[in-house]
């Protein structure tokens, strides 16, 4: 791939699975910090894809904020005050967000969910594995992750399939198969205060709003309860744009990631029996396998920033303004950092993945949980099955923000 053949901004050259990593790979090595245009869609965006630039980018968010909003769309003041949420916040406020819920998803709180994690798997292996052939996503990817996210809110079971249909809409907002209204649609101006421009949006802030009602001057300890009864370390209490944009994050956030994870995983241990044939001898090497899961998975290529004033980095002069992205993916296939980078290797040592960023205010909150999920999720898996095979074509999302499969067909054969 030539540079000039490069465009992370065309969400169809992520539909193919190779293309963006050839992308990446240009970039890595010609342009590390390279201006990309948009067309009719935006101004344009720095794209910053070695993986010691993306950590600094990270790192500094007096210098590269996300108050100017996180994902390529440009809005202007007053939609990003409607919009934002946790994600969109800095400073001291982004940390005292964070505190509400942060006790929550510590390894040792979640570590407490592993016997209804280890029984929930089961359940949903069961049901998955005696139909021999099946949509690996879902049977399996999207159903477990979602019921963790059910038990954490305290809402019914009944109601997951719903939960997935909207995060499906919400992040799948560039995807015709997905979204109610497609982003850049002169539709979706109607929509343009609504996050992703998603009328799905709409659908959630009522539930929410309804388990907000039930909740409220409680006792209860589920997550809604908290974010409705705890009045934050600042004393500034959430007003109901921010108890919306929060939980919808929530909704959103702690199912499409892990998900996704979970299904290129899938996809990587059916390309590379050999290693799941290593693990299925030795379950012992897991926790350190979901690392290498992780970091292979990618499941989130980007986010942005936007620069404070202007900065140089490595000869470009980035101009106060500006949109900055992150490409997380990129970083996590930076030669400089990793040996083989396109090797999934399930013994790799010293993995400095940045899939839930690196030392940044915005370090995912759920980072724990999501390992645990992963780990149990193979753990079980792996000793119940044989064989595993692709059995039709995949299916990815058409985004260039979430680096989601949607169909994985496949055909077990039972241990």
């Amino acid at each position: 791939m030539r540079l000039e053949d490069v465009d992370l901004a065309d969400n169809d050259k992520f539909l193919d699975g190779d293309t963006p990593w050839r992308m990446f790979d240009v970039l890595r090595e010609q342009a590390p910090v390279h201006w990309q245009d948009e067309g009719d869609h935006g101004s344009g965006f720095w794209s910053v894809t070695r993986h010691a630039d993306i950590v600094r980018v990270d790192r500094d968010p007096a210098t590269f904020t996300s108050m100017k909003f996180t994902n390529l769309e440009e809005v202007d003041d007053r939609q990003a005050t409607i919009r934002r949420s946790i994600l969109e916040t800095d400073g001291p406020r982004h940390s005292v967000l964070r505190r509400i819920l942060q006790r929550e998803f510590t390894p040792r709180a979640v570590a407490g969910y592993e016997v209804f994690l280890r029984g929930l798997t089961a359940r949903t292996l069961d049901a998955a594995l005696a139909k021999g052939t099946f949509d690996f996503v879902k049977e399996v990817a999207a159903d477990f992750p979602i019921n963790v996210l059910a038990k954490m809110l305290d809402v019914p079971a009944d109601d997951t399939q719903q939960l997935i249909d909207w995060g499906n809409r919400i992040i799948g907002n560039t995807d015709p198969d997905y979204a109610d209204v497609l982003l850049h649609s002169e539709e979706s101006e109607k929509y343009r205060d609504l996050p992703f421009r998603s009328p799905a949006s709409i659908e959630v802030f009522e539930y929410g709003r309804e388990l907000a009602r039930q909740r409220r001057g409680g006792d209860g300890t589920d997550l809604v309860s908290k974010l409705v009864n705890e009045t934050p370390a600042d004393g500034v209490p959430l007003s109901p744009t921010d108890f919306d944009n929060y939980f919808l994050l929530l909704v959103v956030a702690g199912n499409e990631t892990t998900r996704h994870a979970i299904s290129h995983t899938m996809r990587a241990l059916i390309d590379h029996p050999e290693q799941a044939e290593k693990l299925r001898q030795d379950l012992s090497l897991m926790p350190n396998a979901v690392e290498e899961f992780l970091r292979w998975a990618s499941p989130v290529y980007h986010f942005r920033r936007t620069a404070t004033q202007d900065v140089e980095m490595h000869g470009q002069k980035i101009a106060e303004g500006d949109k900055v992205v992150m490409w997380f993916a990129s970083g996590n296939r930076d030669e400089r950092v990793f040996d083989s980078p396109y090797t999934f290797d399930v013994t790799r040592q010293n993995n400095d993945h940045i899939t839930f960023g690196k030392g940044s205010p915005h370090f995912c909150l759920g980072n724990a949980l999501a390992r645990l999920e992963i780990r149990i999720m193979f753990e079980e898996l792996l000793p119940r099955i044989a064989d595993i095979k692709l059995a039709g074509d995949i299916r990815r999302v058409r985004s260039n923000f979430v680096n989601g499969i949607k169909e994985l067909p496949v055909t077990v054969t039972l241990a």
